[in-house]
């Protein structure tokens, strides 16, 4: 169980450290090319809050992959997956605001889900 946790993991923190960088480099090629309207970034978000989220997404990745026990075994990791798995609701409710396909982030909050439970 622990080696299939790892590799939920592992997959998870690649799909958030893809996704928040990547907004970090369209944010770039955005302002390099023309202003956003009315100061929009990524996908209709302000730029500063496209920005805080893709910092999200990164640092809840790397702590995922950090074995650090401060407090009891795995906190570290349960807190990150938590606060990844917020932030996959609120993208997906977004997104279905936008009528955009929800599939991908449904799949990665029940990955940071699986690690919730499994790590606990």
């Amino acid at each position: 169980m622990n080696t299939l946790l790892w590799i939920v993991q592992i997959l998870l923190a690649g799909a958030f450290l893809f996704a928040g960088f990547s907004k970090i480099l369209v944010f770039r090629r955005q302002k390099a090319a023309a202003p956003a309207p009315m100061g929009a970034g990524c996908a209709g978000m302000p730029d500063g809050l496209a920005a805080a989220i893709a910092l999200l997404e990164i640092f809840g990745a790397i702590g995922l992959l950090i074995p650090v026990d401060l407090w009891q075994p795995y906190a570290l990791v349960r807190l990150c997956a938590i606060g990844l798995a917020l932030l996959a609701v609120i993208v997906a409710i977004h997104q279905a605001r936008r009528l955009e396909h929800t599939s991908p982030t449904i799949a990665m909050f029940l990955l940071a889900l699986f690690i919730i439970v499994g790590r606990s």
